[in-house]
């Protein structure tokens, strides 16, 4: 009597073929464990939730930066993603708040010292000057922010539009790079 009566196959090749089925079906979960060892892993390594940093220097608070969600990444180029925004508070040496800067997305790359704020990014100072963009960078190091999307600040007196904008960090001192739109000027 045959194993596989339709196929008409002597017993021993019906189990040599089956044998052969079962060791290459047996090597499956192999090849998927291996796959999940070398497969670069896209999750965070930690995740922190009503996160509040507060940066300061000899005992005076500089910064406090707060955000709803903080993804820790690692790897070659280690960052933090804020994917659900953040808020920022710039103080001066008498604990005055000096300018505020919010975003719907931020990204924080830890060897670089640069956060990158993106979607809906306002800034506002102690002078009430409004910068609006969709894409900021802050870099720490330097103590600057800049962007090289379209920007709008809205002072006391005007609204001003441009491609690219460069500042102190605090939103002080500021310039738009490519301004465009109508402007007042003053005569001697």
């Amino acid at each position: 009597m045959n194993i596989i009566p339709s196929l008409n196959i002597p017993k021993f090749k019906s189990i040599a073929i089956l044998l052969g089925l079962a060791m290459l079906l047996s090597c499956q979960p192999d090849l998927e464990r291996i796959e999940t060892i070398t497969t670069v892993d896209d999750e965070p390594v930690e995740s922190l939730f009503d996160v509040k940093i507060i940066q300061s220097s000899h005992a005076k608070t500089q910064v406090i930066i707060e955000a709803p969600r903080m993804d820790r990444y690692e790897g070659e180029e280690p960052y933090l993603e804020l994917p659900e925004g953040l808020n920022v508070v710039f103080y001066d040496t008498l604990m005055k708040p000096t300018s505020r800067m919010r975003a719907k997305y931020a990204i924080n790359y830890d060897k670089k010292n640069i956060i990158e704020a993106r979607n809906d990014v306002v800034v506002v100072n102690e002078f009430n000057e409004k910068l609006n963009t969709e894409q900021l960078i802050w870099d720490q190091d330097n103590e600057t922010i800049y962007s090289e999307k379209f920007v709008k600040i809205t002072t006391e007196n005007e609204i001003l539009y441009g491609d690219g904008f460069e500042s102190d960090e605090r939103f002080e001192k500021w310039k738009i790079l490519h301004p465009r739109g109508s402007f007042e000027i003053e005569e001697p």
